[in-house]
């Protein structure tokens, strides 16, 4: 085939194997960033009129919302930024940061969300919405049964918003530029033509979602026509790989209000692309720079249309838009790529952002003039994640990615069914007091035995904490199976499914919430020799302790394995249960501003976090706790266990004051790169480091645009609510090593 002339290798050739073709055919990168070019003058033009865009989007929160159509793969208009300087085409919507109505996950909510920005939808779209369409939040709210319902308002379990798209599945994009929508279109008809017997329900739905993938191919073909752009067939050079692979990305942003949109691991895929028209004459290094450069611009104007409460559990508007760069592919060989450096020099071209989500596959054994380019970026700019490619990739092989901030997937064989999180706390403060929450003295879970005296006996307390703890994993079970099966029904993800292998890998995400404030609380029950007040009714109003007790974030084995052995009692639970589409179920210790969202339902706790306060986020030790340097606070976090348990993900954030890792540049560079390195090598699996001072947040005025690490993403400061830069401030800043 024309297109693939230079390219070595068979297999990819004869099947979707796209992994092969990049062991075959990518060139390791180990030098340092000094071939590096600015943007161009096409791009300067763009990038400019896109800051305009911004400014104006940053005032008025919304810029613009498409009320007479409706999300669809090809249900808008070509659009443009500059057309006269553009090189990557496409958006969502006609214009730039249009939002798009997505009625399919609620129609109410999407009212709601047009409400508060001052706009309506078209008549005849609600009109026919409300009499003739069923929308994925109708169906839940519909089958949830009433225990559901009564913890879901006692912020004990959130399945995420109801109108939220379940993300986190991560279609293998690459596949568009490779192979061409007609030959994915061919694969796809093939599979249908072997699903032919036994026609029970689960084959009679597959054959429907493999007959909704071919057409979302045909609908991306129709898409990229409005640009006068032909898909069909594979991409011939490092242009249309570039315009292939956002395409089949942009189909399934335009059609799911996904949360979590991430968009792959591609810089080993499009080099190969570029060296080869490097190597004939036909690119150069700035055009190659300026297609990595516009397709980023385009990765930054990912918007969707959402309601007020989904800012409050999600933290604002994030898309998680992540690329996943770096690994290794054998003991001595890296991923590293010249293109792994253009893309993050984006982040000096057209200046710092929190999208895309950048996330580093660390490996001690990556290219020492990376680590080193990577690091100083990091500590620069506050945009950049680590996660631990030398404790994923023997589980995972090398042709995973991150969908998020930690969660791993097998590109192309493997989605995630994501489903929030449950209140840990809470099920702490319900064995306490008999079953009843802590806020409104109602009754909750039936059969808990009160607990009464002013000592807490840590054994009765742990047996009614698993009582109450197995009634919320109940429950969580069943709306997590709801959620999937009537996302599956009426919103299907049919694009970002069309670039997965139609028999793929599922597993489950269960969320756990308020985890520190948990261990720490039986660590004071053990060990604080901790008092209770009540009030007339029995019920604990007050917690003392009379001695010191061990704080998670230490590095006390005698709390962290608290903290391992309740996650492994949620994990031993887990696995009883039936689980929709024979999911395998996995934990989740992260957080997307949940735990400010919880914390401000719950109680005191034990440990003597004040009532209504935000928890920890993700797998963070409690702020303040973690008080003996940031080397304890990362090794009790590195305890918790990853493969086959957490592996959705144990995200850490951590802050660190600059002055903690040296007084130059090349003394921080070097100890931001041990500490990745010492904390991988305990096996933890994720990290967030803001390298900053708590002054220089505080005085943000002056400058409104910084950029911190804060739930997971990247995120301006000044774009937090008061709360949660509250809650930010009140973390550790760690004051040395």
């Amino acid at each position: 085939m024309e297109e693939w002339n230079g390219f070595q290798g068979e297999k990819w050739r004869k099947k979707v194997d796209v992994e092969d073709f990049i062991i075959n055919n990518y060139k390791e990168y180990k030098e340092d960033e000094s071939f590096l070019v600015r943007s161009t003058k096409k791009t300067s033009k763009v990038w400019s009129r896109c800051q305009k865009l911004l400014d104006k989007e940053y005032i008025t929160k919304v810029l613009d919302i498409e009320t007479s159509a409706v999300a669809g793969i090809d249900s808008f208009d070509a659009g443009y930024i500059d057309k006269k300087n553009e090189v990557i085409f496409g958006l969502q919507t006609d214009e730039p940061l249009k939002r798009i109505m997505n009625p399919f996950g609620g129609i109410e909510s999407v009212k709601q969300a047009l409400s508060s920005y001052g706009y309506q939808m078209d008549h005849d779209i609600e009109q026919n919405f409300e009499e003739y369409h069923k929308s994925y939040q109708d169906g839940i709210l519909e089958t949830y049964t009433d225990s559901i319902l009564k913890l879901r308002d006692a912020k004990v379990l959130a399945t995420l918003p109801e109108e939220f798209g379940r993300g986190k599945i991560l279609g293998d994009y690459r596949r568009l530029a490779l192979y061409g929508a007609d030959y994915l279109i061919l694969r796809k008809k093939h599979d249908l033509t072997r699903l032919n017997s036994n026609m029970n329900f689960a084959l009679i739905r597959t054959r429907e979602e493999v007959a909704e993938q071919i057409k979302a191919l045909e609908d991306i073909k129709w898409m990229a026509s409005r640009y006068d752009i032909d898909i069909s067939r594979p991409a011939k050079n490092s242009k249309e790989a570039f315009q292939w692979l956002y395409f089949a990305y942009l189909a399934t942003i335009k059609q799911n209000n996904g949360g979590i949109n991430s968009f792959g691991r591609n810089t080993a895929f499009l080099d190969i692309y570029i060296e080869r028209d490097l190597a004939n004459g036909t690119l150069t290094e700035e055009e190659a720079q300026e297609l990595v450069d516009q397709l980023v611009i385009k990765l930054r104007f990912v918007r969707h249309l959402r309601k007020n409460e989904y800012r409050e559990i999600l933290l604002g508007d994030p898309a998680w838009v992540t690329e996943s760069i770096g690994g290794m592919y054998k003991e001595d060989v890296s991923f590293v790529t010249k293109t792994s450096y253009r893309f993050l020099n984006t982040l000096t071209n057209l200046s710092s952002s929190p999208e895309p989500n950048f996330v580093i596959l660390w490996s001690s054994k990556l290219p020492e003039a990376f680590k080193q380019y990577v690091s100083k970026l990091a500590i620069n700019t506050h945009v950049i994640q680590f996660v631990n490619d030398d404790l994923i990739r023997p589980v995972y092989g090398t042709n995973y990615a991150i969908t998020g901030s930690a969660s791993v997937v097998k590109l192309g064989s493997q989605l995630i069914y994501y489903g929030a999180s449950i209140n840990l706390p809470k099920a702490l403060l319900y064995a306490i007091n008999g079953g009843k929450d802590e806020i409104t003295k109602e009754v909750m879970i039936e059969g808990v035995t009160p607990l009464t005296g002013t000592v807490l006996d840590f054994q009765q307390v742990l047996k009614n904490f698993v009582l109450v703890l197995n009634k919320f994993l109940h429950n969580y079970v069943e709306a997590q199976n709801i959620v999937h099966y009537m996302q599956d029904k009426y919103a299907y993800e049919s694009a970002s499914m069309a670039f997965l292998d139609t028999v793929s890998e599922r597993k489950m995400s269960f969320g756990i919430t308020g985890l520190s404030t948990v261990a720490d609380s039986f660590s004071a029950i053990r060990y604080g020799k901790l008092k209770v007040t009540r009030d007339e009714d029995g019920f604990v109003t007050n917690y003392q302790t009379e001695a010191e007790f061990p704080c998670f974030g230490t590095d006390s084995d005698k709390v962290d394995k608290m903290a391992f052995d309740i996650i492994k009692i949620i994990a031993k639970e887990i696995k009883k249960k039936s689980l929709y589409r024979n999911a395998v179920g996995t934990i989740s210790l992260q957080t997307y501003a949940d735990h400010v969202f919880y914390g401000s339902a719950t109680g005191m706790t034990p440990d003597g976090r004040a009532a209504l306060a935000p928890f920890a986020p993700g797998a963070n030790p409690v702020d303040g706790k973690d008080n003996k340097g940031a080397k304890s606070s990362l090794k009790s976090v590195s305890k918790l266990p990853f493969i086959g348990v957490c592996d959705d993900g144990i995200t850490n954030n951590i802050s660190i004051s600059p002055t903690a890792l040296g007084e130059t540049e090349e003394e921080r560079v070097t100890n931001f790169m041990n500490l990745i390195s010492e904390y991988f090598q305990n096996k933890g699996q994720h990290l967030n480091i803001n390298v900053i001072s708590k002054q220089s947040l505080q005085e943000t005025d002056r400058v409104p645009d910084k950029i911190v690490r804060y739930a997971e993403c990247g995120v301006r400061f000044n774009s937090l609510s008061r709360s949660q830069q509250e809650e930010l401030l009140s973390r550790t800043f760690h004051e040395e090593l």
